[in-house]
């Protein structure tokens, strides 16, 4: 059902209330951090080797309510929508990349749902206030910084919306464009989600997989996620990442003889990729389907593409002025569709179908042994649809 996971928002408020970080075994930050002149190397990773896990439950109750799956690209550009009938206005998401990448539903969220996410924020921050991360194992760490950088970038464009995109500079005290902004301070030290990408994660994780685990807030950028992250699902839920991203147009398509790749692995090769196009080729590799394996055998040199900036809602960042009821249980709901967002869901529908009529739409169902956790058998199963 097309409405089924934008109506279900209005279930939100039932947890919209920020519930308690909790940490196992942690240990109380020292009374010194140790630098080399820069404050934010207290935050090099120096594991003490105590068995420390957070969770994050609150985190993940919001993004299954928040977020709207857009599933794997089918590597086909969307052609311009036709302006709604009875208007020159073509609202809404209009770009070719408008079917890939998962959505928050922003339009949709009042202050009773956001109010949790600052707290929530509030919350992580004391965390890492309160609690020394650099010393908490290497994944509980890196799961961390995802969470902070996320739980920031969904806070601070649903309270500044709506907004056409999430490079304007309109957000935090220095009305910066957000990946700039310092919307966060951790043991009182001012980050923005470019810090943490590019002087926290960057320079101390050498997997380039990380890349894919940081939302933007944009299409262009990897898709969030509708789990949190923890130190168990990383390598499960930063695989997936990659391999929708890699796979999608906005990670690479071809133009002539070039490969059009996106601007994310210019900023993260300096880290991962100094050797740009041998390096940055062997990673796309190892996450490449067959028609992207075919594109990259083919050779050309890289170029970066056109970076799709408009922000990853149901509306394109715009307030409509028409919108539509649904009717549940007989009586008519206003659930602000606006004509521009049915379209994107009556699009994406036709997305899901062709999907599963090509057999791309298959999850796996894993079987593990009681007694020592080892794989028994898997088995394919096509996946809900929401």
């Amino acid at each position: 059902m097309i409405f089924r996971s934008i109506i279900i928002i209005g279930a939100f408020a039932s947890f919209a209330c920020a519930l308690p970080l909790h940490a196992q075994q942690g240990g109380a930050k020292p009374a010194s951090s140790p630098t080399t002149g820069d404050a934010i190397d207290r935050f090099v990773p120096r594991p003490s080797g105590k068995e420390t896990k957070f969770e994050y439950s609150f985190f993940d109750t919001a993004l299954e309510y928040m977020v709207l799956r857009m599933w794997p690209s089918t590597r086909d550009g969307s052609r311009n929508p036709d302006p709604i009938i009875g208007s020159r206005m073509n609202w809404g998401h209009t770009s070719r990349y408008r079917l890939e990448s998962n959505r928050i539903v922003f339009s949709m969220l009042e202050e009773k749902d956001i109010t949790p996410l600052t707290e929530y924020r509030q919350d992580l921050e004391r965390l890492g206030s309160e609690i020394d991360i650099a010393s908490l194992p290497r994944n509980e760490q890196l799961a961390y910084w995802m969470n902070l950088h996320n739980v920031a970038v969904i806070e601070q464009i649903a309270i500044n919306y709506p907004v056409k995109s999430p490079s304007l500079p309109k957000f935090g005290p220095g009305q910066t464009p957000l990946d700039h902004a310092k919307v966060l301070t951790v043991d009182g030290i001012a980050l923005s989600p470019h810090d943490i990408r590019t002087r926290i994660v960057f320079p101390n994780w050498n997997d380039p997989d990380v890349i894919y685990g940081f939302f933007r807030g944009d299409i262009g950028g990897p898709s969030i996620q509708r789990r949190a992250y923890t130190g168990e699902n990383l390598a499960e839920l930063l695989g997936s990442s990659a391999r929708e991203f890699v796979n999608s147009l906005r990670g690479l398509e071809s133009f002539g003889k070039n490969i059009s790749v996106s601007k994310i692995y210019e900023e993260a090769a300096p880290f991962y990729f100094p050797r740009m196009d041998e390096d940055l080729r062997a990673h796309l590799a190892e996450h490449a389907a067959p028609e992207v394996s075919s594109l990259l055998a083919q050779g050309g040199e890289f170029e970066i593409n056109r970076y799709e900036d408009t922000v990853a809602d149901l509306a394109g960042g715009e307030k409509e002025p028409s919108y539509s009821y649904v009717e549940l249980g007989g009586m008519p709901q206003d659930t602000r569709i606006s004509p521009s967002i049915a379209r994107l869901l009556g699009e994406r529908q036709q997305k899901i179908e062709q999907l599963l009529r090509d057999g791309e739409l298959r999850g796996r169902v894993i079987v593990l042994s009681p007694a020592t956790g080892e794989e028994i058998s898997a088995e394919e199963t096509a996946p809900e649809i929401d």
